[in-house]
């Protein structure tokens, strides 16, 4: 009499380097499910788990933020004894800090040569750029007629790679490593005017790092917080006097939350996946006075933009920075 599946013991490791080159320190969660009445399958949703050893840190480097999970799942019977056949079930996956949108149905797997959604980049004149691509797919990438080969180590901190954009390049041509063409991407340059260009960098719905250049105007901006304050007496108890220099009311508590406002320019109808992108990334980087600083997106609603409605395109996008004024890290 053949087995029935009764449960299923899952261990999770999650660890860099080479796929299987896993240790026992690398184990982060055991996991036991029992088979509910009437289903054939037991089924474990990892993905918040594993995102949590995925870190993400930005200071104008591009990095590959993946890691290895290899789950071992063994099965037991109603009788609780182990399956003695096809047990344990060995799989091992590469973890991406990536997302699908609710139509791409479960475990999409996305774009798996240059990992940027749009067909078009934006870069301010004399200034070189990066593109991601997964190196385990990608076999070349071709930048104005100069080839650059990918290759592969099985590292996972090379899983993505960022290759460099020379400055005033027009045409970016993406391989596989038949050699087929599987996406051409224009690069445009943009003259800066009286306007500073400011580059903001985010994680993108395919987990890699995206730069998206704001161009036009610039509006910085800071509002008090935590603005509290008491009355004090300022009576002399020895002269029965006050000053009058000194107020009665007293702030503590004081700080400030600085912001920025931004503005593309005009860009291209393709490049609202980026804007879109980028509302909803929950790391997002500005380059500002020649740091690397954290903000946040403040604007919260997101008009598509199309040629037809529109006829010239941009955006304007209000961020926080992600800090208090008055430094207060303890």
């Amino acid at each position: 009499m053949a087995a029935t599946l009764k449960s299923v013991t899952l261990q999770i490791y999650i660890y860099t380097g080479t796929s299987g080159s896993y240790s026992a320190s690398d184990l982060k969660f055991t996991l036991q499910k029992e088979l509910i009445t009437g289903h054939s399958k037991i089924i474990f949703e990892i993905a918040e788990m594993v995102r949590d050893y995925i870190s993400v840190s930005f200071n104008n480097d591009y990095v590959s933020n993946t890691v290895w999970v290899t789950t071992i799942a063994n099965l037991f019977d109603e009788t609780g004894t182990i399956f003695s056949f096809g047990n344990p079930v060995t799989n091992t996956y590469l973890a991406f800090d990536s997302y699908g949108y609710f139509e791409d149905e479960i475990n999409p797997q996305g774009n798996v040569y240059d990992l940027i959604t749009s067909s078009n980049i934006i870069l301010p004149k004399d200034t070189a750029g990066k593109l991601p691509v997964y190196a385990a797919s990608t076999g070349s990438v071709v930048i104005n007629g100069s080839s650059t080969s990918i290759t592969d180590n099985g590292n996972s901190n090379q899983k993505i790679q960022y290759i460099t954009i020379p400055a005033n390049s027009s045409t970016i041509v993406v391989k596989d490593s038949g050699g087929t063409t599987k996406k051409t991407i224009t690069v445009s340059t943009e003259c800066p005017d009286k306007f500073t260009p400011y580059k903001v960098t985010f994680v993108n719905k395919h987990g890699a790092f995206q730069d998206l250049y704001f161009f036009k105007k610039s509006v910085e901006s800071f509002s008090v917080t935590g603005d509290e304050s008491f009355k004090r007496n300022t009576v002399s108890t020895s002269t029965v006097t006050y000053n009058t220099y000194e107020g009665q009311k007293e702030r503590f508590n004081v700080n400030a939350q600085s912001s920025i406002q931004l503005n593309t320019g005009y860009i291209p109808e393709d490049l609202k996946s980026a804007v879109e992108e980028l509302f909803i990334s929950e790391n997002v980087f500005i380059r500002y006075e020649s740091k690397t600083l954290p903000i946040i997106p403040k604007t919260k609603q997101f008009t598509h933009k199309t040629s037809l409605n529109d006829k010239l395109i941009n955006y304007t996008v209000d961020f926080d920075f992600a800090f208090n004024m008055i430094n207060n890290v303890r």
